[in-house]
């Protein structure tokens, strides 16, 4: 999953970067580097197990945490 696939599924999910980061256990500042354009000096590739979680809400899992 790309930076920019990341974070459309984020939007269309209706998740802010903070409640993201309670359903994946990680730090608002972490989403916001795994969404930046490639090409920033400080962003970062999306992690695999994080991207797979994404695909799983997007196919309508629903973590308890999910608001």
């Amino acid at each position: 999953m790309t930076s920019e696939e990341f974070k459309e599924a984020r939007v269309s999910l209706g998740l802010t970067r903070p409640q993201l980061g309670v359903i994946i256990n990680t730090s608002t500042k972490t989403i916001e580097k795994w969404e930046m354009a490639d090409g920033r000096s400080n962003a970062r590739s999306p992690n695999p197990v994080a991207s797979k979680v994404m695909r799983w809400m997007l196919e309508g899992f629903r973590p308890p945490e999910f608001p």
